[in-house]
């Protein structure tokens, strides 16, 4: 759980009013497509105009790629791995993958969203999303 004033580093990562994170897309009430990211006024697979709703999305999915990143904006820490995933359920998102080393990686991977509180240079909390290998509990 997070403080329910916490800022969000994604347009789609949300925080209910007892403070637990989770991921918002919108989904067609024409043709079920699930978009994630900022609001659209019309479907982008079907083209109908004001039938995205919000829904909440899964929280697992699988690896559909990444790339390890050597080089960023000053104060970044590299390596790190950007990664996307395709969520169970629906909707695409892009995150950073933690808890892995580079050579077991795999695509197609099982992974699932976690998030963690930060503070941001302004001295603010913020919620920000990773992602991490799902694995067998004992």
């Amino acid at each position: 759980m997070v403080g329910t004033d916490a800022c969000t580093l994604a347009p789609y990562v949300k925080v209910s009013a007892d403070g637990t994170p989770f991921l918002e897309g919108l989904r067609c009430d024409a043709c079920g497509e699930i978009i994630v990211g900022e609001p659209r006024r019309a479907c982008p697979k079907c083209f109908t105009v004001g039938a995205l709703k919000p829904c909440r999305l899964c929280n697992r999915g699988s690896l559909y790629t990444y790339t390890i990143v050597h080089r960023s904006f000053p104060g970044i820490k590299t390596p790190f791995v950007s990664a996307i995933v395709d969520l169970d359920g629906g909707g695409v998102i892009k995150g950073n993958l933690i808890g892995v080393d580079d050579k077991d990686i795999e695509f197609g991977m099982p992974v699932r969203v976690v998030f963690e509180e930060v503070e941001g240079s302004d001295g603010k909390r913020c919620v920000r999303h990773v992602v991490e290998p799902r694995r067998a509990r004992p």
